[in-house]
């Protein structure tokens, strides 16, 4: 029984302190954490004050004695001048050269790609004057086989070509013009020089094709020619009958025309 009574004083002490406590309002406390961080530097709000003749002993031992410059320097970090606010001013104007600096970057870049894609080989087959002009007018040298370099020809004129030695040397022609075609179109060049290349190339094969049609027009006309010779000779043709009159009659009928 004599341990029960100082138990009971101690617990009736633990209970008497828990409810005697209450919630502590200091307002000092309080513009001091506002002055940590954004609200307020107020020089009203400095508490304690230094009172009636600076006779205040709070004021002199909050403030007077150990931190008498404080309350005149703004150190909220996020004031006009404040090391937060600069941090992120500075992160700001970072962000504003790094935005510059990726604009700049992706203007070189997408530059870079349309230069690459007007000059390099790997793309030309989508070029829209190849797709529309050049492939279609450079397709019977492209595409040159001994069909279609005959074609249209008779088996009399194609044999003489092909002996005499014509059809060798404009095939010839034909796959060195190739080369060069195939080379201006996979070479990596500008866009305007791969042009003038194909026209330039187009134009040697227009030449080259007209002379072969002066080559197989001559060989028929020297088939023909060969043939009525040996007709001649053979008492074949026909000589109608001519008179002094059938050569006025012709003189009248050329000048007719030259009229």
């Amino acid at each position: 029984m004599k341990f029960l009574v100082p138990i009971s004083f101690i617990l009736i002490a633990l209970i008497h302190q828990c409810f005697g406590q209450s919630a502590v309002n200091d307002q000092s406390v309080r513009y001091q954490e506002q002055r940590m961080v954004y609200l307020q530097w107020d020089q009203n709000k400095f508490t304690p004050k230094a009172g009636f003749l600076s006779l205040n002993p709070y004021y002199w031992l909050t403030w007077g004695l150990f931190h008498p410059n404080y309350h005149k320097t703004d150190l909220r970090p996020l004031s006009a001048t404040g090391p937060q606010t600069q941090r992120l001013a500075l992160v700001g104007a970072m962000n504003s050269t790094d935005n510059k600096y990726k604009l700049h970057s992706d203007t070189v870049r997408n530059t870079a790609l349309s230069e690459m894609a007007n000059q390099s080989g790997l793309i030309t087959d989508v070029d829209p004057l190849w797709q529309l002009y050049y492939s279609n007018e450079l397709k019977p040298v492209l595409n040159n086989s001994m069909a279609s370099i005959l074609a249209g020809l008779s088996p009399q004129v194609s044999a003489k070509l092909v002996s005499e030695g014509l059809y060798n040397w404009y095939k010839n022609e034909l796959d060195m013009l190739k080369e060069r075609i195939q080379a201006a179109h996979s070479t990596t060049m500008d866009r305007g020089s791969r042009i003038l290349a194909y026209h330039r190339l187009l134009m040697e094969y227009r030449r080259l094709a007209g002379v072969w049609a002066i080559r197989t027009s001559s060989a028929q006309a020297t088939i023909n020619m060969t043939a009525q010779q040996q007709r001649l000779k053979a008492n074949q043709v026909t000589v109608s009958e001519w008179t002094p009159q059938t050569d006025i009659q012709i003189a009248n009928k050329v000048l007719q025309h030259l009229q």
